[in-house]
């Protein structure tokens, strides 16, 4: 078929409007002879029947093997060099009390970034001293929390959280380990909101200050200086910008050496995944040898023992395992008038969610893929926008994909590659209840997180009277 003029340049008419790309969809996500779509061998029909739409579908066992795989790669990568890795999962791009479970099942630690993410680390059992704690505004209640309980690490972002973070540690009787969170002034190539290594933005201590900063650290005998911390954004496809924040950072570490000892290097996270079908990647066992072969080199130049690696990935451990399933509600063809004069029709096909339960599209114009989920069709592909029940004309879930064009009301939809910075991100705008969150494996579907219910809402409001009950 033709392209509609409506769509954007990388998108293609598919051969296949019922085809699941690979490296899009869970490891074990298939069609049945029914031509509905299952994942780890459950239906996502009977999941739509037993547990609701919208609802967060995760693959557990794709899940559990993407988090080993980056662990192995990097440690076998770095294994010839005589350094240690730690890899910690960040646990912002999605966490509960099972998913923490599994990543440190898989032998990872875990990366959290607020109080919140703190305490459901610990409810799922995980050693306070495989934790690291982010964040550029931690409070004096969340850094004496941190200490008190043992994390293991904490990254200090400003000269006054060195002071805070020293006098919990002494106040606790304990020496904490932390790390210094550096702006290398390296970005990759993403959105500007995803940008997280710049000089003008909240997050880190120049390069330039780090010695500065780090002798201050130096000077609190209740602190364990472990070496220097850098993130530069998320959702980076290939190592180059890595490789040169870990150049810049190496020769501040060379000079710190100088002074005392700096047992690591931590280059954080932001290993991208594959959203649609021409999103091409490159393999983690390829940068993770990449990293070691900089970091080799760089170490090998300056005349310094290569240190311990420490990274944090995120999305490209939990993303592509999860899927969210909606319920079609209403379609609607609007046809748009094109510069030249003709005119080509867009199809508008409504869900039972949208920005509540993924904000990426109307945070960052993020790109998704869609497929049905119930069925299969020989129907042409149409250009379709799956939008959102939100009041927002922003409320949009895939800006652009190809359906089968006789997608209809009752129609499932499943929207993959959303297990990271979807759930993480739910709100209850326009009081929509936030979905719940399945595990499947095996054939089997389990709950992880239930599904919010209005009473949940209406429980923190305190004016909401039981129904029928009287006013004063």
């Amino acid at each position: 078929m033709t392209s509609n003029p409506l769509a954007p340049e990388w998108l293609s008419p598919p051969v296949d409007a019922n085809a699941l790309a690979p490296a899009v969809w869970p490891a074990h996500a298939d069609r049945g002879e029914a031509g509905a779509l299952r994942i780890a061998g459950v239906s996502a029909v009977a999941l739509a029947e037993e547990f609701g739409t919208p609802l967060y579908v995760f693959d557990e066992q794709d899940a559990r093997t993407r988090a080993a795989h980056v662990r192995a790669a990097f440690t076998a990568a770095f294994a010839p060099l005589g350094a240690d890795v730690h890899v910690y999962y960040a646990g912002k791009a999605f966490l509960s009390t099972e998913i923490a479970r599994w990543m440190t099942e898989a032998g990872l630690r875990l990366d959290v970034a607020s109080g919140g993410e703190l305490a459901v680390a610990l409810a799922a059992g995980t050693d306070p001293s495989e934790l690291g704690f982010h964040g550029n505004n931690k409070s004096i209640a969340e850094i004496d929390r941190a200490v008190a309980v043992g994390v293991g690490t904490i990254v200090v972002d400003s000269l006054i959280e060195i002071d805070r973070v020293a006098a919990a540690a002494r106040a606790a009787g304990r020496v904490q380990p932390v790390r210094l969170r550096i702006n290398s002034g390296v970005h990759a190539s993403t959105h500007e909101y995803l940008a997280t290594a710049r000089e003008d933005q909240k997050f880190g201590i120049p390069l330039a200050e780090a010695l500065e900063t780090v002798a201050r650290i130096r000077q609190h005998e209740s602190l364990d200086f472990l070496g220097l911390h850098s993130h530069i954004g998320s959702q980076i496809f290939e190592s180059d910008g890595f490789a040169e924040a870990a150049r810049r950072l190496l020769a501040v570490h060379a000079e710190l050496l100088k002074a005392g000892p700096v047992p690591e290097l931590n280059l954080g996270g932001g290993f991208g995944i594959a959203y649609t079908s021409v999103d091409r990647l490159t393999p983690i066992d390829e940068i993770a040898t990449d990293f070691a072969r900089v970091i080799e080199t760089e170490c090998s130049a300056l005349g310094i023992p290569v240190p311990g690696l420490a990274i944090e990935p995120g999305r490209a451990i939990i993303g592509t395992p999860g899927v969210t399933l909606y319920e079609v509600g209403t379609t609607k063809p609007v046809e748009v008038t094109l510069d030249d004069g003709g005119s080509a029709t867009r199809l508008y096909v409504s869900v039972d969610g949208g920005m509540s339960d993924n904000a990426r599209p109307a945070l960052y114009e993020a790109d998704y893929t869609v497929r049905i989920a119930n069925r299969v069709s020989s129907a042409e592909p149409a250009l379709v926008r799956v939008a959102g029940k939100h009041c927002e004309s922003g409320d949009i879930v895939v800006r652009a994909d190809y359906l089968p064009g006789d997608v209809a009301p009752q129609d499932l939809l499943a929207v993959p590659a959303t297990g990271a910075y979807c759930f993480s991100l739910a709100s209850n705008y326009n009081y929509l209840t936030r979905p719940a969150v399945v595990a499947v494996r095996d054939g089997r579907a389990r709950l992880l997180v239930r599904r919010e219910t209005e009473d949940d809402l209406l429980r923190r409001d305190l004016g909401a009277q039981p129904q029928g009950a009287a006013r004063a």
